[in-house]
């Protein structure tokens, strides 16, 4: 059973959510927060396994709340944020804050249902259009030179394999791409994962543009 958290300050929106949510057969809502204070406090308590954060919240924003979250060793939730078009500017600092995912509010139930689950499993989701401008924010930076000594960590193997986890292929598209197994590319991507310190594929991927590697 997947417990999750919902963080919104409307709570027409909290309201919706349970409700698409309380249908779904190994999903449960075990709660719901106002406010981004609210959202890390309950999160310490009740540890679920995925919050669903809204960014723009009083007290404090769902920014503030994710890095919290993910600064705190004691926590294993993954925080998957959950926002309108207008926060288009938020999307970097939303996955350099932590967030294991970004889906646009408008998204389809089905598509918010599948997103939990990925999320939950460890994996990282983008809605296709926030990618795009989370490359074109990438692309206006300067290389950072901590993200270009953790690539250069990486074997030539893992640095093939993080290329093609950075342009969105799945486990299954790499290893037909460099004829391996399944099984391989995980533990590859598993390595690099360690190696760069990230959290998901996510910030393994905001790390490859950053270094570079990815353009």
């Amino acid at each position: 059973m997947i417990r999750v958290l919902v963080a919104d300050d409307q709570e027409l929106v909290r309201t919706g959510f349970r409700l698409i949510l309380a249908g779904e057969p190994g999903i449960t809502v075990v709660g719901d927060a106002a406010d981004g204070r609210a959202a890390v406090e309950l999160t310490r308590r009740l540890r679920p396994d995925v919050v669903l954060m809204d960014i723009r919240m009083p007290v404090l924003d769902g920014l503030a709340a994710t890095q919290a979250l993910a600064a705190d060793p004691d926590c294993a939730t993954r925080v998957l944020v959950l926002t309108t078009f207008d926060d288009d500017a938020y999307v970097f600092a939303a996955l350099e804050a932590g967030a294991s995912g970004y889906l646009l509010k408008d998204a389809p139930a089905e598509q918010l249902v599948a997103a939990i689950h990925v999320v939950a499993s460890g994996e990282a989701i983008l809605a296709p259009a926030v990618t795009t401008r989370l490359v074109r924010e990438v692309a206006t930076r300067r290389r950072d030179p901590d993200c270009v000594r953790a690539v250069q960590r990486l074997s030539a193997r893992e640095t093939e394999v993080l290329g093609h986890v950075a342009d969105g292929r799945s486990n299954a598209e790499i290893a037909a791409a460099l004829v391996l197994s399944e099984a391989t590319v995980k533990t590859h991507v598993a390595r690099i994962l360690a190696k760069l310190g990230a959290r998901d594929r996510v910030q393994a991927v905001v790390t490859a543009y950053r270094s570079g590697l990815a353009r």
